[in-house]
């Protein structure tokens, strides 16, 4: 009866700690992508100003 208990308690454990590591890392993803997305803009608008004034590439 004992071990039955222990087992159980043991998966339940493991179970929310499973559960907390799922929501840490889904945190850690979208700080990933909201990063990636500020810095694909910084690139585009880059770019962008590029576009209309191109480096000036003569040598001097």
């Amino acid at each position: 009866m004992i071990n039955i208990e222990f087992l159980a308690i043991g998966s339940m454990l493991i179970y929310v700690i499973l559960i907390g590591l799922s929501i840490y890392c889904l945190i850690l993803f979208i700080k990933l992508a909201r990063r990636g997305i500020e810095a694909l803009d910084l690139y585009i608008h880059d770019k962008k100003n590029n576009k209309h004034n191109p480096p000036n590439d003569t040598p001097h």
